[in-house]
């Protein structure tokens, strides 16, 4: 099963049938003090990137929407340097990847194209939110000259459950579960936090190797 797939499986369908609320892209925000716990408790840096995973539909009021993501993403752009794009997937999924050293601005970027498709009216096409990291590239490491270890880990929102879980993908499609198991337990009361673990998807890349945010 590919990262669409399973998307479509976590995220999407089967989430919406057990969808706790209705999306509200403030609970991005918990990402504000998250962020500082990661790197202060944890070790892990941001990787200044994050992504908005939405599913489209074949409307001009929707394409409309998704162009005044756009506008406010390049005003963004002009005014503090904040890249972005916009692509769609080969399965029809649609991301807004943004590119930020700024963690602060990268969540608000995240959460105005999140509030932005709410506001006309698609909340329910929203899908996930993603935010990355990276462990072992301490201050200390690269003042000793070693070599960083950056294994990534992800913060992953799901619009439909309401809830974020984390996810240390590891190469050969395995996970690092003591890794999640950690950020559950450090990060729990700043993040609500998927409880129902079978929630916890993996995005495995693409045939070709890659996800849609690198």
């Amino acid at each position: 099963m590919g990262l669409l797939d399973g998307l479509r499986a976590a995220l999407g369908l089967r989430a919406e049938a057990d969808a706790r609320r209705d999306a509200d892209p403030d609970d991005l925000f918990g990402m504000s003090t998250a962020y500082l716990t990661m790197e202060a408790e944890l070790g892990f840096e941001s990787l200044d990137v994050g992504a908005l995973c939405f599913s489209g539909v074949d409307s001009t009021s929707f394409r409309s929407a998704v162009d005044e993501v756009e506008a406010i993403l390049e005003a963004g752009r002009e005014e503090t340097g904040t890249d972005f794009d916009v692509r769609e997937d080969d399965h029809g999924y649609h991301w807004v990847v943004i590119e930020e050293d700024d963690p602060e601005e990268l969540i608000t970027s995240i959460h105005f194209a999140a509030d932005t498709f709410i506001e006309r009216g698609y909340g329910s096409r929203l899908l996930a939110a993603l935010f990355a990291y990276r462990s072992g590239d301490s201050a200390e490491r690269r003042r000793d000259g070693a070599a960083g270890v950056t294994e990534p880990a992800y913060w992953i929102y799901s619009f439909r459950r309401g809830a974020f879980y984390p996810f240390a993908p590891r190469p050969g499609r395995e996970r690092d579960s003591s890794v999640e198991f950690k950020l559950e337990a450090v990060l729990d009361g700043e993040l609500e936090i998927e409880s129902e673990k079978e929630y916890w998807y993996p995005l495995w890349p693409s045939e070709g190797g890659t996800h849609p945010w690198e």
